[in-house]
């Protein structure tokens, strides 16, 4: 008792000395300013950030147009941002435009209809990211609001006008691509990183490397094209398919070459004895993919996985070479009118602003998912 009393009176000055420097401080001095030259570059660093930051701010808040008046033919009047040009935003702009933007040429009175729509992808999303809700019944959500997506979009009962999908556009449009896509292009991925992997099938194999290796030398836009251009000259006579499902198909087929490849990295990363375990209990082989190895290869490339939906979400701005108006080329036809011609600066902005928020939520989820599925992997 003697010892570690006088051990615990030894170590009390130095804890007491420590104890006026608090954490921020010691995070700072041990990280940014523990060296000379770290303090130089730090220091630096901090003064760019800050002169930037000021610019911008004074750029975007200080000196910058929120509204600009209009005649008596409702027409905006831009000579207020024209003469602030290079000084302060026009973010007029973005208040005159919104909803074009966002809705694209979907009629202005039905536009409610695809706000709810994007209200319930968000819904879904942030629904399916946590854990409380993972049980069977949010797949029957899942189909119940594509469901419910779809005829709202469309129209056409209840007294709402019928809206054909050559009116959409905007943001529904990319999250239906998106949303659609990876759900058509993520099984197909799996029976292609499957078949690749065949031993005692040699045509499915073959055919699925012929497949992924062709869709994967190709850039979208070709497969755009020949979804818009060449794929309705193999359908019967009398037999058409709008532009949109045709975009929908090529977003699939592209989707599901490259992530058959991030689940066939998972599947090679499996330890041989998970798979010869299951052989052991007798499992079949569906009951061994679909109970042991797939789940553990999907938790091993969550970060691949998750990479490649963002690249994804992102390339369906590619619809614009065949005349689908997305999120990305509303916010490009928006600064076509004359009057806000120069002004595209602060509608990029936005379109920025409204990308980074989805894909840093999927880089959140999947942060969260890969502290969940380690769990029972720390030592």
């Amino acid at each position: 008792m003697s010892a570690s009393h006088s051990s615990s009176v030894e170590r009390a000055p130095t804890l007491a000395l420590g104890a006026p420097l608090s954490r921020a401080a010691f995070w700072l001095r041990s990280r940014l300013f523990a060296t000379p030259v770290s303090a130089v570059v730090s220091l630096a660093l901090l003064y760019l950030l800050l002169r930037w930051g000021w610019d911008f701010f004074g750029w975007a808040v200080l000196h910058a147009i929120w509204q600009v008046p209009h005649d008596a033919a409702g027409l905006p009047q831009t000579g207020v941002c024209r003469a602030a040009e290079g000084v302060g935003a026009c973010w007029a702009v973005v208040a005159e435009k919104y909803r074009f933007i966002l809705f694209g040429f979907y009629p202005y009175a039905q536009q409610w209809r695809p706000a709810i729509c994007v209200l319930l992808f968000i819904g879904l999303y942030a629904a399916s990211a946590q854990q409380r809700f993972w049980r069977r019944e949010l797949a029957l959500i899942w189909a119940v609001a594509l469901v419910l997506i779809g005829a709202l979009m469309w129209g056409g009962f209840a007294g709402l006008p019928l809206v054909a999908d050559d009116q959409w556009g905007g943001l529904p449009i990319t999250l239906i691509l998106a949303t659609f896509g990876l759900a058509g292009a993520f099984p197909l991925a799996v029976l292609a990183a499957l078949g690749r992997r065949s031993r005692g099938m040699p045509a499915v194999r073959m055919l699925c490397v012929c497949y992924i290796e062709l869709i994967r030398g190709v850039p979208l836009i070709s497969l755009l094209f020949m979804a818009s251009v060449m794929f309705p000259l193999f359908l019967p006579a009398g037999v058409d398919i709008d532009k949109l499902l045709r975009a929908q198909i090529a977003f699939v087929l592209f989707a599901g070459a490259y992530l058959a490849e991030v689940v066939r990295a998972g599947l090679q990363a499996l330890p041989k004895g998970q798979s010869e375990a299951a052989d052991a209990l007798g499992l079949g082989y569906w009951q061994k993919t679909m109970l042991i190895v797939l789940p553990q290869a999907l938790r091993q490339v969550i970060p691949m996985l998750v990479n490649t939906f963002i690249g994804f979400f992102k390339d369906t701005s590619l619809v614009l070479i065949i005349g689908i108006f997305d999120l990305t080329t509303t916010g490009r036809t928006a600064i076509d009118e004359p009057a806000w011609q120069g002004f595209g600066n602060e509608i990029y902005l936005l379109l920025a602003a409204i990308y980074f928020t989805f894909c840093f939520a999927m880089s959140r989820t999947s942060a969260r998912l890969e502290h969940l599925f380690s769990r029972g992997q720390r030592r």
